[in-house]
């Protein structure tokens, strides 16, 4: 089943890629697809059932929308405080306590913080992530765990794990 899983999502991004339906890109994918399945498959999922389950696509969907409104609004602020004559910045590492069980999960959510302007994840030691942000707003954890993972976290649960 993983190989399956593995030659569809290989074939689709190929697609995607090459945006061209035509009989020849078709075969030429589906081979290169093939490849991939054969080389890759045992590092995919163990519980391909997941990828089978339409409602995962509809959170993950959600989420992207999610993400990409967090990342907007953390490029304005992170414009702001460039451009502000006093640069007003209070950087620190702060730790973050996750929920999240899989590693596939905690590496998507590793990643989310990273890629939104102003944070960045320096270190997971187990269900702690030290995570360097721009500006510290407060010194409570359960706030800033709020404010830095809280949206991620709810929706990552929802497709991921």
């Amino acid at each position: 089943m993983r190989y399956i899983a593995i030659f569809i999502l290989a074939l689709v991004f190929w697609l995607l890629i090459t945006f061209s339906f035509t009989l020849t890109n078709i075969a030429a994918g589906s081979v290169a697809a093939l490849l991939c399945s054969a080389i890759f498959a045992r590092y995919y999922y163990h519980n391909v059932h997941k990828f089978l389950q339409p409602h995962r696509y509809y959170w993950f969907c959600i989420y992207l929308f999610f993400f990409i409104w967090a990342c907007i609004k953390a490029n304005f602020d992170v414009a702001y405080r460039v451009l502000h004559p006093r640069m007003p910045i209070r950087p620190g590492i702060l730790r973050v306590k996750t929920t999240l069980k899989s590693e596939f999960a905690r590496t998507l959510l590793a990643n989310s913080i990273t890629m939104t302007p102003g944070t960045i994840t320096v270190d997971i030691i187990g269900d702690d992530f030290y995570i360097h942000w721009i500006y510290v707003k407060t010194a409570d954890p359960e706030v800033y765990t709020g404010m830095i993972t809280g949206k991620f976290e709810k929706y990552i649960k929802k497709f991921a794990e």
